[in-house]
């Protein structure tokens, strides 16, 4: 709730739930009670319907698929093809970053988790890729008409470029960064995808990622982040 920008509404709710208990219960306000009872009989449906996303977001987590299949290599030892093929990409995209980052090339890398990015996917150009190197620096390129939007990289392809994603409106984030900066941390807040940013400007590395933003990430900073996450 704090990276979503909803724990100020939390409090506001539990602040409610107080002034209920006080009124009705220790004070004996007759009146007063029954007006928030009122609201109290309703609050379940009123609490789904402010906190839908947050909910939505708690259920796919628990049941995600990358869990099960972590717990079923773990009983079965399994080490396949998979986990190469896993390397690979990651590996792929921390070289494409790199020398982005030494052009100082502008780039927003969107890596799908456990929540579908599909809606997002729309908002651009469906390419359906292998995930490389080279065609991820292409896509990026300055002279590119697809170098503006965000690269959506889930199931293991690069599914769509050009992409629209929600800005963050947070005021703390620092005005130096621009607006590839805030769709990376609004991504991050919405769903838990996790959103690489080179800047064109200063053409530094940075990661958002549960609503927080780590910048100024070396080559080694960023495989291991990407290789710790189930992406």
């Amino acid at each position: 709730m704090k990276s979503s920008g909803t724990l100020s509404l939390f409090y506001g709710v539990l602040l409610f739930t107080v002034i209920w208990v006080v009124a009705s219960e220790i004070f004996a306000m007759r009146l007063t009670g029954t007006i928030v009872n009122k609201f109290m009989s309703i609050g379940l449906i009123i609490l789904v319907i402010l906190f839908q996303d947050q909910i939505k977001r708690f259920l796919i987590d628990i049941g995600s698929q990358d869990r099960w299949k972590k717990l079923r290599r773990f009983f079965k030892h399994e080490k396949n093809e998979e986990d190469e093929g896993r390397h690979a990409r990651i590996m792929a995209i921390v070289y494409a970053c790199i020398s982005m980052s030494k052009s100082k090339t502008g780039a927003l890398i969107c890596l799908q988790r456990s929540v579908p990015l599909t809606d997002y996917e729309k908002t651009g150009d469906i390419i359906d890729a292998d995930v490389n190197m080279r065609l991820i620096e292409n896509i990026f390129f300055k002279n590119s008409p697809l170098h503006d939007g965000a690269m959506i990289i889930a199931r293991t392809r690069i599914m769509s470029v050009g992409c629209i994603l929600p800005v963050s409106h947070d005021m703390n984030i620092p005005k130096e960064l621009g607006l590839r900066h805030r769709a990376a941390l609004g991504m991050s807040q919405m769903t838990d995808a996790i959103c690489v940013v080179v800047s064109e400007e200063t053409g530094k590395i940075s990661v958002a990622s549960n609503g927080t933003l780590q910048r100024e990430l070396s080559g080694p900073d960023l495989e291991h982040l990407l290789s710790s996450a189930a992406i």
